[in-house]
């Protein structure tokens, strides 16, 4: 079946759609929200077949710039419950399904 011209612009739509990040839940000030999210897009557009990489960039970042102790968490279907310290926070989705979940604890 031939695909139209509506097909093409409802799958465009979904891509772009499923590209942007969604935050699920955070407790971090705004300027470090921003920055953590643009890392985490960052990181899992050039590491797609690669979450451990990906994970090993964004903490790397992450130590740099908001000082160590921080984890990361890349992939589908897991759970999590996790003690940090209050506003170094971050769980997201980004592509559809795929989870990032940041964290600071001393």
């Amino acid at each position: 079946m031939a695909e139209t011209g509506d097909g093409k612009k409802e799958d465009a739509d979904y891509k772009r759609l499923q590209s942007f990040p969604l935050i699920r839940h955070t407790d971090m000030p705004e300027e470090m929200r921003v920055e953590a999210m643009e890392l985490c897009v960052t990181a899992c557009e050039k590491f797609a077949s690669n979450n451990e990489s990906a994970a090993k960039m964004i903490k790397e970042s992450m130590d740099k710039k908001f000082g160590s102790s921080w984890h990361v968490v890349i992939g589908e279907g897991f759970g999590f419950e996790v003690s940090h310290e209050v506003r170094n926070l971050l769980y997201m989705f980004f592509g559809g399904s795929l989870a990032v979940c940041v964290w600071k604890c001393s």
